[in-house]
């Protein structure tokens, strides 16, 4: 076997083993919270789902992926291929949606009395559970396109138009068809990272005349108020910032993929790498903001 095969498959074993130690480490203490006498918050029900989201993430692409590149091949059946690309299509998208959730929400949270989102702080507090099931019932409905096109290279079926990812492949409709799913697997996706960049640009701006008030109070000696607030946001900003930067790259990977006829094994390997960094740094991005982590 060769040296980068053996590397790239300790690399994939590694980023599995960090990323679902972190994940379930940050999901154990969100399902606690009730327990503890902590007060939980409609952020904290959003982290929950995000750390589930990533897991899957994770989970559904990490170990097979090993697997790949340590050696193995053909190893899954066509149900077994179906099965991962729909619980990782699904746990990428659910995931996007919940950071943009959680980072609407904050903004919401965040927003001064005297702004016109002041009146929806309640609605949003409850409404919460309901926005994530929405999310989840969408992601799921959307993705059996996924499963349609997905097959082990096992498969005897004479398929001409399709391109070999590693364990198995995906099949691409002619005509039509082909942009019409691509469409409707990207609406989700384009609103989602709208919405989270227009919701981080707002809380950029409250914090910033946030900031200004509070030199004011300082100057009058008085202690801000908003302080734990403001590190929250700033959280979120941070975990934002480094969704959409994993996101780019990613969405790079996919790009180069789908130009090519044959995409290379680095390729492929390394989309897969891009894809699961943001699940495998958030849980520990969370624990270092957050002192209710620490």
């Amino acid at each position: 076997m060769a040296i980068q095969h053996v590397t790239l498959g300790l690399v994939f074993l590694l980023q599995t083993s960090v990323g679902t130690l972190g994940n379930c480490t940050l999901l154990v203490h969100y399902l606690s919270l009730p327990f503890s006498g902590l007060r939980t918050r409609p952020t904290d029900v959003i982290l929950r789902h995000l750390t589930i989201t990533n897991s899957v993430v994770i989970l559904s692409r990490g170990v097979t992926q090993t697997m790949s590149a340590l050696g193995m091949r053909d190893f899954l059946s066509d149900l077994g291929c179906k099965v991962v690309f729909y619980l990782h299509r699904v746990g990428r998208g659910v995931s996007m949606g919940t950071t943009c959730l959680l980072s609407v929400c904050q903004m919401v949270t965040i927003s001064p009395w005297t702004s016109r989102w002041a009146q929806h702080k309640d609605r949003a507090a409850q409404n919460t559970e309901c926005s994530l099931i929405l999310i989840w019932m969408i992601h799921l409905s959307l993705n059996i396109i996924v499963v349609q096109g997905t097959s082990s290279n096992l498969s005897q079926k004479n398929i001409t138009r399709k391109k070999t990812l590693g364990y198995c492949s995906i099949a691409f409709q002619g005509g039509i068809i082909t942009p019409i799913c691509v469409v409707l697997l990207s609406v989700p996706d384009v609103l989602s990272l709208g919405l989270m960049l227009w919701a981080s640009g707002s809380m950029v701006s409250m914090l910033h005349r946030h900031k200004q008030q509070v030199q004011h109070l300082h100057r009058a000696r008085v202690t801000p108020r908003a302080a734990p607030e403001t590190r929250a946001t700033q959280s979120i900003l941070v975990l934002v910032c480094t969704f959409v930067t994993c996101y780019a790259l990613s969405c790079t990977c996919h790009l180069c993929i789908s130009l090519s006829k044959n995409p290379s094994w680095w390729m492929v390997n390394l989309s897969v790498l891009c894809v699961a960094c943001f699940p495998t740094v958030s849980p520990f991005l969370l624990m270092s903001q957050s002192p209710r982590l620490q």
